[in-house]
């Protein structure tokens, strides 16, 4: 099953030619999950081919108009391709009301149930069949959340070899019993342990953006595959991060650091920083944490298991 992540928009505050307001879209198997949705997330969506009606949730951080103003576009857009399944909005605090206040004004045509959630506390937010996201609280001028996205644990590897000594015939059963189903063959029993092996991991993606730097990010998000965290500044202006309740790209390198994450992409850089200056960001991250990338917008992650 594919899980790969897009990112649609890499900037914060202004939108800029090349660098859209932040966004995140994680796409499973056809199943999309946007987080954030700045000033220019429909732009990417179409340069991506990606199909916006098959976006389920759309997980809002906070109320900043550099994370939410892409949005009402959104909405309107979806209401264009004869959407049949209810979207959902989770977000803090007075997202309900933002939503609801742009489809009054701008007299909005939806044609789709809308579903909004406001969140105050951490915790499971949505589920699936074989996954669930949960947030947990940031730290910065308005009450703000990051996402964490992860799958069930899955199977353990199926050995042939076992279930044949069992005595259970290929097809069918074999089938059963690698979903965790117990069988019955040659006359007894047979359950999913005696021919897996040991359980193995889901995938984990995590969202972090406009935030204090804190230790308690790297127990949230510890493990992921792919961690996707903002950072804002240079190592220089780390005073100015802290008053702006924001961090630095090093800060961001050292909670994956701590985390043991496998990549760290850096996102929502300030404007003040050109192409060529946002190297420095990523060489003072890298310095800490190797596994770090510079995300643009349209970068594409594959999400690979690792087992």
């Amino acid at each position: 099953m594919n899980l790969e992540a897009f990112v649609l928009g890499c900037g914060g505050m202004m939108p800029l030619p090349n660098r859209h307001l932040t966004s995140v879209l994680l796409r499973r198997e056809g199943e999309l999950f946007l987080f954030d949705g700045g000033e220019g997330t429909q732009v990417s969506l179409r340069r991506l081919n990606l199909r916006w009606k098959k976006i389920s949730v759309i997980f809002v951080s906070h109320m900043h108009a550099d994370h939410v103003t892409g949005i009402p576009g959104l909405l309107m857009l979806s209401s264009q391709v004869d959407r049949d399944d209810p979207l959902y909005i989770v977000g803090p605090p007075r997202i309900a009301e933002y939503i609801e206040m742009n489809r009054r004004v701008l007299d909005m045509y939806i044609n789709y149930e809308i579903r909004v959630r406001e969140i105050t506390e951490p915790g499971v937010v949505y589920e699936g069949e074989d996954f669930h996201v949960r947030c947990f609280p940031l730290r910065h001028t308005k009450p703000c959340f990051g996402y964490v996205f992860e799958e069930d644990m899955r199977p353990g590897e199926f050995h042939p070899e076992k279930a044949e000594a069992l005595g259970v015939p290929r097809g069918p059963l074999w089938s059963r019993l690698q979903s965790g189903e117990t069988v019955f063959a040659a006359g007894r029993e047979v359950r999913p342990g005696e021919v897996l092996g040991t359980p193995r991991h889901g995938r984990k993606f995590s969202f972090v953006t406009d935030s204090l730097a804190f230790p308690g990010i790297s127990g949230e998000v510890a493990g992921s595959d792919l961690f996707v965290c903002e950072g804002m500044f240079e190592r220089e202006l780390e005073e100015s991060a802290r008053e702006k309740r924001h961090m630095t790209a090093e800060q961001a390198a050292f909670i994956a650091r701590d985390a043991g994450v496998k990549k760290l992409a850096l996102i929502h850089y300030s404007p003040r920083y050109t192409e060529y200056n946002l190297k420095q960001l990523v060489r003072e991250a890298e310095s800490v944490f190797p596994e770090t990338v510079l995300s643009r917008d349209r970068t594409v992650f594959p999400i690979e298991y690792v087992d």
